[in-house]
């Protein structure tokens, strides 16, 4: 493929507001988990929510959209001087030339929840001021950011699970091929609701503690919230040296289970395969791999048996769902991120909350940071029902 420019890039979630605070997070290996106070939420577990989102106020014209998921959209929308890039690239190519691609899985589905609190006593109607189409529906978020950064182009939503915001990048790349738009927003936002917290610790997959990926006692996930973007472009023949670029995707769907991932992760390994084969490289050439990572028994096990039977068992790796908790359709473009800054910075994040490591699980896990160039990495993101998806980023230099 030809190689995508991440021109402009942004992440808010627990453990930071924008990349400064989220590369200090990093650098300092301090996460965001703490135990769950969200709503009237009554779990023994640990959560990633994001400061403020609950005081950030929508400009007027853009009231419809109010919801938890759209106000963490705007948080994040604001970080960075992310709009202000799109504004520039918006006047360069012009707003019906570059589309947006969001990923999320649960999308405002808060807003309804607490709209079932208030139904009409008598006729079980929802309350007047419930606006489905512009809050739960999950393309209210691809609305509500087209909107909010003055787009026209094509807007679509991703809703594959945990995989959502790292398909997006698929699905811009081929947008962009097809030479149906300049430009692409994409990015992920997921915001924590009832409805995600009970249903996963129903299932019996979270955690009394802040996860530990990959270790010897892991029991579960931690949910969290986040939202993050990028700006795609085509890649100018002069880029500086720690431009980040899009190499490789790949995309599989092994539909294995609707809630457990392969156990041997064929279609995890085919994901990762096809993306190093889009980029033209090898397994040795990746430097460090994002592991998708959620701290489940079975992901950690599934994914090492695919990454070491592709990458064997030196390549660096890590999860930093450790520090920002499971962001589920957010996972994939927050990590995005966390890569982008891993290969500006010469930072090999390591994993948060692992105390010891899984003797059966016999990867090179990072325990701790690690300093060194780092020239392209590998991005893992698996979902429910055996959507995977797997990105590899490079340093223009």
């Amino acid at each position: 493929m030809n190689p995508l420019w991440l021109s402009h890039f942004t992440a808010t979630s627990s453990i930071g507001l924008g990349l400064p605070q989220t590369l200090s997070a990093l650098r300092e290996q301090r996460g965001g988990l703490a135990p769950c106070t969200f709503d009237s939420v009554d779990l023994a577990t640990f959560t990633g929510e994001v400061s403020g989102v609950d005081s950030v106020q929508l400009p007027a014209a853009l009231a419809d959209f109010d919801c938890r998921n759209n106000r963490l959209a705007f948080l994040g929308l604001t970080q960075d001087g992310f709009t202000e890039a799109i504004t520039k690239a918006s006047l360069k190519y012009g707003p019906q030339r570059i589309g947006v691609f969001i990923g999320t899985s649960t999308s405002g589905i808060l807003q309804t929840e607490l709209a079932y609190r208030r139904l009409d006593p008598v006729t079980g109607a929802f309350p007047p001021d419930f606006n489905y189409p512009t809050t739960h529906n999950t393309f209210s978020v691809a609305d509500f950011t087209r909107a909010a950064l003055g787009l026209t182009g094509p807007a679509v939503v991703v809703s594959s699970a945990c995989s959502s915001s790292a398909k997006v990048f698929a699905s811009a790349r081929r947008m962009m091929e097809a030479g149906l738009i300049d430009a692409a927003v994409v990015g992920g936002v997921d915001s924590l609701c009832l409805t995600t917290l009970y249903g996963f610790n129903s299932l019996g997959l979270t955690s009394t503690r802040a996860c530990r990926p990959f270790d010897a006692d892991r029991d579960g996930i931690s949910i969290g919230e986040a939202a993050a973007f990028a700006l795609l472009e085509r890649a100018p023949a002069q880029l500086e040296p720690d431009a980040v670029l899009l190499l490789g995707v790949g995309e599989s769907s092994d539909a294995h289970h609707m809630s457990s991932p392969h156990p041997d992760g064929l279609g995890a390994r085919m994901a990762m395969q096809q993306a190093l084969s889009m980029a033209g490289l090898s397994a040795a050439d990746i430097d460090y791999i994002n592991l998708h990572g959620t701290a489940t028994p079975s992901n950690d096990a599934a994914e090492t048996k695919a990454v070491a039977g592709l990458f064997g068992h030196n390549t660096p790796c890590s999860s930093t769902k450790g520090a920002t908790g499971h962001t589920l359709g957010a996972a994939g473009g927050v990590e995005a991120v966390i890569c982008a800054l891993a290969l500006q910075h010469g930072l090999l994040p390591a994993g948060l909350n692992t105390q010891q490591l899984d003797p059966a699980l016999p990867l090179n896990y990072l325990l701790h940071n690690r300093e060194q160039p780092v020239k392209r990495v590998l991005s893992n993101s698996f979902g429910f029902g055996g959507t995977n998806c797997s990105l590899i980023f490079g340093r223009a230099g």
